[in-house]
């Protein structure tokens, strides 16, 4: 009788993951719909995340004000730490997780998902493609910029009619040497922050649209309740580690206006289109998760990217950081902590 007992219990378990894919199924959920009180929290949930989104973008811009939060700080050096751990963390717990279950789902046809990461891929292109964009963006705008500044030959030439002569007018000293050469760096160093910033907009605002539509598109409340909360802290943090950028890129008020509403609205933006086709909208489909997992690893590497190069790795080798013990103690606790919350998240959305 034991012999018997142990055997089927050994067939069950090598059928158990045959019979758990079988019941796998493509069709959209059906269970737990409630239109009305879903609709309730997709209006708690815009609102929310909206409200989230602008308090965390404001946040580290608030250096013109506050003197302690300026971009010269130490502080801000341990702020900036903790939003490129939140971005990290993002890219690597949310979305490129997101990515593969969508682009390997039984879902999709075997030929050609199931027998290439396509995941993989395109997140690797996407961080490929980043890296280009911002290396011929900098050095353009960094050449655009020496040709106009650059003297002639070291010496700036006025020619002028007076008397019959032509007066060349020389400046040779060591000082405005040195001074221009400032000039040139803080100038270069300006345009970076500034593509970076818009750069990382992208990638995130790619990843927000994807997850307001999915939110948007449930008719679950148990579905749409544990994303309520994670969301509108997920976009706080997010907002974070933008305005960071956003304030040492020092753009005119009317961009960093604009660049902060573009970021608040769109997880909102995505909640109203998902609710708007919900009716007809199958996230289980081929064509939504195909279209959702290459959009994903496409933000997933752009985040990947930018967090561990334009943000993490031009500050952690920033010879203030370097010579300063307690800043890099401060900013390493600081990127772990960051990593570590939104890594929490993960638990609820």
């Amino acid at each position: 009788m034991n012999k018997v007992t142990i055997f089927f219990s050994l067939l069950s378990l090598i059928f158990l993951p045959v019979s758990v894919y079988a019941e796998c199924s493509c069709d959209s959920e059906t269970e737990d719909r409630n239109k009305t009180e879903a609709l309730q929290y997709k209006l708690a949930a815009i609102a929310s995340i909206l409200i989230a989104s602008v308090i965390g973008v404001s946040l580290p811009m608030l250096g013109r004000i506050v003197p302690a939060l300026r971009s010269e700080n130490d502080i801000f050096f341990i702020i900036k730490a903790f939003a490129a751990g939140v971005i990290l963390a993002t890219s690597f717990i949310h979305v490129l997780p997101d990515a593969f279950q969508s682009l390997t789902s039984p879902c999709l046809s075997e030929n050609p998902w199931g027998n290439f990461p396509f995941t993989g891929f395109v997140a690797m292109l996407s961080a490929i493609m980043t890296m280009m964009v911002d290396t011929f963006a900098t050095s353009y705008y960094k050449r655009s910029h020496f040709n106009k500044a650059q003297p002639l030959n070291g010496v700036e030439e006025t020619f002028g009619e007076h008397e019959g002569h032509v007066h060349v007018h020389t400046h040779a000293t060591h000082g405005h040497t040195h001074s221009s050469a400032f000039q040139e760096s803080a100038s270069s160093d300006l345009v970076r922050h500034r593509i970076i910033s818009q750069v990382l907009e992208l990638g995130i605002v790619v990843h927000s649209v994807i997850i307001g539509m999915s939110l948007g598109a449930s008719e679950s409340p148990k579905t749409i309740k544990p994303l309520v909360a994670a969301l509108t802290f997920h976009q706080f943090f997010e907002g974070m580690g933008l305005g960071s950028c956003i304030s040492q890129a020092k753009l005119k008020s009317r961009a960093i206006i604009v660049m902060s509403i573009f970021f608040s609205l769109t997880t909102p933006i995505g909640i109203a289109i998902g609710f708007g086709i919900s009716s007809i909208y199958n996230g289980n489909s081929p064509t939504a998760l195909i279209v959702e997992g290459i959009l994903n690893s496409a933000s997933a590497g752009i985040l990947i990217y930018m967090a561990l190069v334009d943000l993490l790795a031009e500050d952690f080798m920033n010879p203030r950081m370097q010579s300063n013990l307690n800043l890099q103690l401060g900013a390493n606790l600081s990127l772990l902590l960051g990593t570590c919350c939104m890594s929490l998240l993960a638990k609820w959305a």
